[in-house]
């Protein structure tokens, strides 16, 4: 069996990446529904929808735990699949996770927080409640900032636009960058900001959080294949999805194209 990957775009494969890098010896399985990107501008229901239909997958395609990589998604979904749609289903048996908690477990120390992200995200306050279950006294500075998937999912860099972005983040302790597609903009945010403030990047800390979790749950990790096989699916193909992943996982890798 596999572990499924799941996101909008290319911050997921950032992610996905990551992961195979810290653990090589799994399959994985990673699925970008790049057809309906951006989740940040849709409804609640619509996320939902898309999101089950994504999880049906992986689970028929061998997975026997997937990572919602998506901030969108695990803030308006992660909790309703959980909690409602996997216990009911035939892949109860499954495991899916998300992004929200694993990365306010980083944070709990800090009391001054910064959190870009997309609109729906930010809306939702996901990681100010997660954020007040460590501290009461937390306070977290939420700005959504949508103009920056298309630009890293068009790969054209805009400096005025993150510089305008970051401006209320002066004096943050640290910046979690609550959508893994800003990943890509870590070194140019962290330029912009400066040194003093520290930039929390998903695919720096998931790896060593999904490690952590599978050397607790030995039941999942005695399912896995370990033929370090790595399988890449798109709803929508596009050249620099398949050129970043020729770069980051092997000259012979190409998307798979499917329909959700």
């Amino acid at each position: 069996m596999r572990i499924g990957i799941f996101d909008s775009g290319l911050g997921g494969l950032i992610v996905a990446r990551a992961v195979q890098k810290a653990m090589p010896e799994y399959d994985y399985i990673y699925l970008g529904d790049t057809k309906r990107l951006p989740y940040g501008n849709k409804t609640q229901n619509e996320i939902y929808k898309n999101t089950i239909q994504a999880l049906r997958y992986l689970f028929e395609k061998d997975c026997v735990l997937v990572v919602i990589a998506c901030n969108t998604a695990s803030s308006q979904a992660l909790r309703r699949v959980q909690q409602e749609w996997l216990p009911k289903s035939k892949y109860f048996d499954r495991k899916v996770l998300g992004v929200i908690r694993p990365t306010v477990e980083m944070v709990e120390k800090a009391r001054n927080i910064g959190l870009i992200g997309t609109l729906r995200t930010v809306d939702s306050t996901a990681y100010l409640q997660e954020l007040q279950k460590i501290n009461k006294n937390i306070k977290l500075l939420a700005k959504a900032t949508p103009k920056l998937v298309s630009m890293v999912e068009s790969g054209k860099y805009e400096d005025e636009i993150l510089k305008n972005y970051l401006v209320p983040f002066k004096n943050v302790e640290i910046l979690i960058l609550g959508c893994t597609h800003f990943g890509m903009l870590k070194k140019e945010i962290q330029n912009i900001l400066g040194k003093k403030i520290k930039i929390i990047a998903q695919e720096d800390i998931l790896p060593g959080k999904l490690k952590s979790y599978l050397a607790k749950h030995k039941e999942i990790t005695k399912k896995l294949g370990k033929s370090k096989k790595f399988e890449i699916l798109v709803t929508k193909s596009s050249r620099r999805y398949e050129k970043l992943s020729r770069e980051w996982f092997g000259a012979k890798t190409k998307p798979k194209l499917i329909n959700l």
